[in-house]
């Protein structure tokens, strides 16, 4: 273990779904961590004592003893690599590729899902208008590709629980608790991976009003 309790910076309305993703890395891991929240609509990520922590000045940024690294996919890894116990990525190289490739995939594409199904509707119940031809093309790739990534029907994308879970959940969550169309066993699988406790104690953060 490090020699000082780590910091995990985000967002203090929490609902950053990448700050969720490395909290429920830290809590998988049983790693006791402070949690700091920015207000970042009063740009507390622009202030200069943060600056100097974070490169990108996002959240999620994560402070261990003296090194502090931003990017939720990239912290994963490292604390995957510092902390073996209790791992958040399959063992198999290939079952870890893949894992890696969704959650590269579900940050870098399907933006316009991302635009009007923002984390509001996940973790403050806020409703969009009917999607865009355009981002009903991305939430129909969304779909086909988890419905391949879940083909026979397992539970996880890797044959055993790992983060990408939680991220593909999320992005899935964005359409199903706005009402959009999600085919069952998707909302099924969901449903599954939000109830682990440490999504659920993300999600019941106590949050300031909008």
């Amino acid at each position: 273990m490090t020699a000082s309790r780590p910091r995990l910076y985000v967002d203090a309305q929490f609902t950053s779904p990448y700050a969720l993703s490395v909290f429920v890395v830290l809590r998988e891991k049983g790693i006791d961590f402070d949690l700091l929240p920015l207000d970042l609509d009063a740009a507390q990520n622009r202030e200069p004592a943060y600056t100097r922590l974070s490169l990108t000045q996002r959240v999620p940024t994560l402070v261990l003893d003296d090194f502090a690294l931003s990017e939720s996919s990239a912290i994963a890894e490292y604390l995957e690599q510092l902390f073996p116990h209790n791992p958040v990525y399959p063992q198999d190289l290939r079952q870890r590729a893949k894992a890696r490739q969704v959650q590269a995939w579900l940050r870098s594409d399907l933006l316009p899902i991302r635009q009007e199904r923002t984390t509001l509707v996940v973790f403050y119940g806020c409703k969009g208008e009917p999607l865009s031809p355009q981002a009903q093309a991305a939430a129909n790739t969304l779909v086909e590709a988890a419905q391949e990534l879940l083909a026979d029907g397992r539970d996880f994308l890797c044959g055993q629980w790992s983060i990408a879970d939680v991220d593909l959940a999320l992005m899935l969550n964005r359409l199903i608790l706005n009402g959009d169309p999600v085919p069952a066993n998707l909302v099924d699988y969901a449903r599954r991976q939000w109830q682990r406790p440490a999504v659920q104690e993300w999600v019941q953060l106590p949050r300031p009003a909008l």
